[in-house]
């Protein structure tokens, strides 16, 4: 059983056959939205920052929403491989008291978790000597510019939900996209417009590092809006998922920007084999990135977990925030179960330790 399945645009595909997948060529690395699913690559993630990329060190952009950007914060952190571990401890770690906790219960636990991530960490994660962490979060327009009640901002999503099934384009009149990210990077492929979304961009510092992680992952209308995010522009604030749910970013512009014999490849672990532009678009699947921007991906490497692999984990499937509700008050089963998965996605690490040793270009799909 294979518990990895590659994926490469033609860019990517060229060469790695020619000249192999080393950490040296790699220049992106996206993290998706995705709640738990996150998980299961603790492992694969403490190889590839821990041993991998020290290997050759370079400038490597590190970009995320949701957990997307908790782990991007891990790989950050001194001792990556410990700030994995210790992510997915406190991330399986999350109990409450209710079945159906309030916003303030978890608001609460989140802050609380994230804290005890990142403090005594600000300065390696927003200095790091190589890396160069961006957090994507959403930002309110019109009706949820700054939803005054919960009612509010259930009419205000339930309105963005009607734009998008309409047009992604038209999402872009009700929230606008914000990188929060290190001020190191020119990064003209992101700066330069390529979508309907307005787009802020904000330096990362050790005063938003924090609040800029909450935001990226706070789900609408189950955990407050945030707001007060240190130099960013004013206003409410939401999980970067909603519009960059998979990161459907245009890659291929980093390529032409490295210069001939330089092409930056993105590596880029990913739960699905396919890439979902915005978490509203998930019942849209003719809006896969892939299918309406295939040529963004030119220099994308996707590793994926195998369908084979999934039926090896528990429930057949990957942790996911749906557990919360199945598992209810029995924490302690869900913790097990979900580290239980985390200890499987070690097969994960060991497949792609294996193939950058020994590429292997036949299992390597298009995009």
């Amino acid at each position: 059983m294979k518990a990895l399945t590659f994926h490469a645009g033609p860019l990517a595909l060229a060469q790695i056959g020619a000249q192999g997948l080393r950490a040296q060529d790699i220049g992106i690395v996206p993290a998706a939205a995705g709640g738990p699913k996150g998980l299961i690559f603790q492992a694969l993630d403490q190889w590839m920052f821990g041993e991998w990329f020290p290997s050759a060190p370079r400038e490597r952009i590190l970009i995320g929403s949701s957990i997307g950007a908790w782990r991007m914060a891990a790989a950050c952190q001194r001792d990556p491989a410990k700030a994995f571990a210790r992510l997915g401890e406190l991330y399986a770690g999350q109990r409450y008291t209710s079945k159906k906790p309030t916003q303030q219960q978890i608001d609460e636990v989140v802050q609380g978790l994230l804290g005890e991530f990142v403090r005594g960490h600000e300065d390696d994660i927003v200095s790091h000597p190589h890396h160069r962490l961006h957090l994507l979060a959403v930002r309110g327009k019109g009706g949820l510019a700054a939803p005054g009640h919960p009612r509010a901002e259930l009419r205000g999503f339930a309105a963005a939900a009607l734009h998008n099934a309409c047009s992604r384009d038209w999402l872009g009149r009700l929230l606008e996209r914000v990188v929060i990210g290190d001020s190191r990077a020119q990064a003209p492929w992101l700066r330069e417009r390529f979508d309907a979304f307005t787009t802020h961009f904000s330096s990362l510092t050790r005063d938003n590092l924090a609040s800029g992680l909450l935001a990226s992952g706070t789900l609408p209308l189950l955990m407050k809006p945030v707001t007060g995010i240190a130099d960013v522009p004013p206003g409410s604030y939401w999980d970067g998922g909603i519009i960059d749910y998979h990161l459907a970013l245009p890659y291929a512009k980093a390529a032409q920007a490295a210069g001939e014999g330089k092409a930056d490849l993105v590596l880029y672990p990913h739960f699905t084999q396919h890439i979902v532009p915005g978490w509203l678009d998930k019942g849209f699947p003719w809006r896969r990135a892939a299918r309406a921007n295939r040529h963004w991906l030119d220099n994308v490497l996707l590793v994926a977990p195998s369908s084979e692999f999934l039926r090896t984990l528990p429930r057949g499937k990957l942790p996911d925030r749906a557990d919360f509700k199945f598992y209810g008050l029995d924490h302690d089963e869900r913790i097990r179960n979900w580290t239980r998965a985390m200890r499987e996605g070690q097969r994960l690490r060991d497949e792609l330790a294996e193939f950058v040793a020994r590429p292997d270009l036949s299992r390597i799909r298009p995009l």
